[in-house]
């Protein structure tokens, strides 16, 4: 039987100190969910700010003892509704468990506790001379544990691979309490089915990860430049895209920005970026000395052959950081125009020019802005649809353009999410992409390590 919030509230206080519960109602609504605030949530119960992983194992056993469902958390940065409150639940907050536990130069990994910032534990691990490369566009604000949970995957991830790439092991409580240990620390190890890779992309729906190990790489040995390219249409600048991925190329990055993203990062930021331009094609080439200006100059070439005008190389740190700068901030800056309504889709890097030329017509079509940016050198498309605030209209016939693009992904033989996860938002597209029987795998891996159904009930799938 579940009980009551106010006999929830005050047996969490008993059980974790009442500077470890929140139960005031601005507080519950400022955790009700998470950046998608378009997918459904509800005021949780209580919220849990734990500080270690006895916290985290109270906590949910307390909940499952009650009946209660337990909501996982990091920074609350996620696209897709996974941190979103359902009703009857506590959220357990996992941003003050934020420690860098442990770097080993001599066998190039990390032990970080899941609230640390992603940013944090690249700078940590750099003075040591190593490098940890997943970079999500949100890398200054999400935290690893949130990457962990969605996979996470980044503006570099075309070269150098997403999130579980880097993931050797984890500590993770589960529905009953229990704490496992999963992975390894070698170089190498195949013991047992590979539950550490189920866990990574989980959204929290398995397990609470406590602890993660993820491997590093050399810091030195890279040599950063950059291929800039303004096109006259997004459909053109796929075309670049599709070349490149035909050519062999595989950039550090390449990324697409385009002319409603730049205007809004820079009435925001004021970085001084063109405002004439359509799109922006954006390349990162890193191997060192001859090699890497071998690379830079095909990449320039593909982009002129493609219809890319004013394409220059940069070898500038400050002019390169500045260019990818205002590729992070698209987001946040949208964010200041609207309610935006955010994609994720990922479609072979042959399929980006239809998919992007499908986008403008589901835009013209609903009559709604989609502003585009896009990890594209990996097919990883995210449009941004954005609504007035208070426009009801506006959001239906955005909500109608969402599920287009997600249909047309499909299609052209993409799936609906490339890194944000599934949440709640991508719900319906996940349930095509699979369909019923390995959706029902699904629902036996959950069963088998969830009976109850306690952790995050209703996401991923």
């Amino acid at each position: 039987m579940i009980v009551t919030a106010a006999a929830d509230a005050t047996a969490l206080e008993h059980l974790l100190g009442s500077d470890q519960v929140l139960r005031d109602p601005e507080s519950l609504e400022r955790y009700r969910h998470d950046d998608a605030e378009w997918a459904d949530s509800t005021a949780p119960l209580a919220v849990v700010l734990a500080r270690c992983t006895d916290d985290v194992v109270t906590a949910v056993r307390w909940a499952a003892a009650a009946g209660l469902r337990v909501v996982p958390r990091g920074a609350g940065t996620g696209l897709s509704g996974g941190a979103n409150a359902m009703a009857d639940s506590i959220v357990v907050s996992l941003e003050r468990m934020n420690r860098v536990l442990e770097v080993n130069t001599d066998e190039r990994y990390a032990v970080t506790e899941p609230g640390v910032i992603n940013d944090a534990l690249r700078a940590a691990v750099a003075e040591h001379g190593l490098w940890y490369p997943p970079d999500p566009a949100s890398s200054a604000i999400s935290t690893i544990g949130g990457n962990v949970a969605t996979n996470a995957g980044g503006i570099c991830c075309v070269k150098y691979g997403v999130t579980r790439d880097y993931v050797l092991g984890l500590t993770v409580v589960l529905a009953d309490g229990s704490v496992v240990e999963l992975g390894r620390r070698t170089a190498k190890g195949v013991a047992g089915y590979d539950l550490t890779a189920l866990m990574v992309g989980s959204e929290g729906t398995l397990g609470i990860v406590v602890s993660v190990t993820v491997k590093l790489l050399p810091l030195a040995g890279r040599d950063e430049r950059a291929v800039i390219g303004y096109f006259p249409s997004l459909t053109a600048a796929g075309d670049a895209v599709a070349a490149i991925s035909r050519a062999g190329i595989i950039p550090a990055a390449l990324e697409i920005v385009d002319r409603t993203c730049l205007r809004a990062v820079d009435d925001w930021m004021h970085l001084g970026l063109p405002a004439d331009v359509d799109t922006l094609l954006l390349a990162r080439v890193d191997e060192r000395g001859a090699a890497g200006d071998e690379i830079a100059g095909h990449v320039a070439d593909v982009f002129t052959e493609a219809g890319g005008t004013d394409v220059e190389r940069a070898t500038d740190p400050e002019d390169i950081d500045r260019l990818f700068l205002a590729r992070r901030l698209a987001y946040p800056a949208l964010e200041r125009l609207g309610p935006v309504l955010t994609e994720d889709i990922c479609v072979p890097r042959s399929a980006v020019p239809e998919m992007l030329r499908r986008i403008q017509v589901t835009a013209d079509a609903q009559d709604v802005t989609i502003a585009n940016i896009a990890h594209a050198g990996d097919g990883n498309l995210h449009p941004l649809i954005i609504a007035p605030e208070g426009d009801d209209a506006a959001k239906a016939r955005a909500k109608t353009a969402f599920d287009q693009i997600v249909a047309d992904c499909l299609a052209l033989g993409g799936t609906v999410t490339g890194e944000h996860g599934v949440g709640l938002l991508k719900l319906p597209g996940l349930r095509v992409e699979l369909g019923d029987r390995v959706l029902a795998m699904h629902r036996s891996v959950k069963h088998a390590l969830d009976p109850a159904g306690t952790l995050n009930p209703g996401k991923a799938f």
